[in-house]
């Protein structure tokens, strides 16, 4: 049988959720490195800033020490690869490769 107790949280390190967003940001930053120059300031730094931002949210939610606030923060996530997924479909339409 499993052991059912979880381990305690002692920072947003250790979240697997955190751990799964830098990995997405990983992901989107090797993604992006083939885009064309051009792209730079345009859908390479929106996925980038996109990308960064949900990991940096679970960062920022857990500094409120307040469950409210931390579920605040956890709450602006979810929205947040929609965005990415809306570049993606501009990716392609500008012949460029998608992301994920």
């Amino acid at each position: 049988m499993p052991c059912l107790v979880s381990p305690i949280v002692q920072s947003y390190r250790d979240l697997i959720v955190w751990k799964k967003a830098m990995s997405f940001v990983l992901a989107i930053y090797r993604s992006t490195e083939s885009f064309p120059k051009t792209e730079t300031y345009g859908l390479t730094s929106q996925l980038r800033r996109a990308a960064v931002s949900v990991p940096s949210n679970i960062a920022e939610g857990q500094g409120r020490r307040s469950t409210g606030k931390f579920k605040q923060f956890f709450g602006e996530c979810p929205r947040l690869p929609d965005g990415s997924r809306d570049t993606d479909s501009d990716c392609s339409r500008v012949g460029l490769p998608e992301t994920t």
